[in-house]
């Protein structure tokens, strides 16, 4: 479901933006990810700050909603329940621009932050683990793109491995977790 919202500054009239919040269920990764849960929710938070003052600072253009949509996913896979990420996915959905939060880290320290840990998920192996570190390796490239660390780093896991396919992260159709119910 796609919901039209409104968009408005002090200074200039309101527009329209569509919003599909991420379809992620009870989320890809299961307890052989390689992170602790307090871990897996310090990211999700950070993320779901970090795409919020994305879509803010960007006016809900299209480009940043589509950015939010795959960042708030991995949040969502990472912490099904995590609460900022949550919140900004239903105020979206409900066409409300969120309000800006302050983050712990710069988009640049963050970016560092995902690629730092991307690379020790990587070196753990395991198909989770292999899989959310090339997830944080494309989010970092995307948030800092003059970093040329981050940059080298994603574009051998892409010639490698190809891109991210972001429709399996973002329309999420795998099957509960044998060890969770639903509500």
């Amino acid at each position: 479901m796609v919901l039209a919202a409104m968009v408005a500054s002090a200074d200039e009239p309101a527009k329209a933006f569509s919003w599909a919040p991420p379809k992620v269920g009870n989320g890809m990764f299961t307890n052989d990810l390689g992170m602790l849960d307090s871990e897996r929710q310090d990211y999700s938070t950070n993320l779901a700050s970090y795409a919020t003052n994305r879509v803010i600072a960007a006016k809900a253009s299209a480009e940043s909603l589509d950015e939010a949509r795959r960042i708030l996913a991995v949040a969502l896979h990472l912490s099904p329940r995590n609460r900022k990420a949550l919140v900004v996915t239903f105020q979206l959905g409900k066409g409300i621009l969120p309000e800006a939060v302050v983050s712990d880290y710069s988009p640049q320290v963050l970016a560092r932050l995902l690629l730092t840990r991307g690379q020790l998920l990587e070196k753990q192996n395991g198909e989770q683990n292999v899989k959310l570190s090339r997830m944080f390796l494309e989010l970092a490239c995307s948030m800092d793109p003059k970093n040329e660390d981050i940059v080298y780093a994603s574009e051998v896991q892409r010639l490698d491995h190809g891109s991210v396919n972001w429709a399996e992260v973002t329309d999420f159709k795998g099957k509960e977790k044998p060890d969770e119910k639903a509500p």
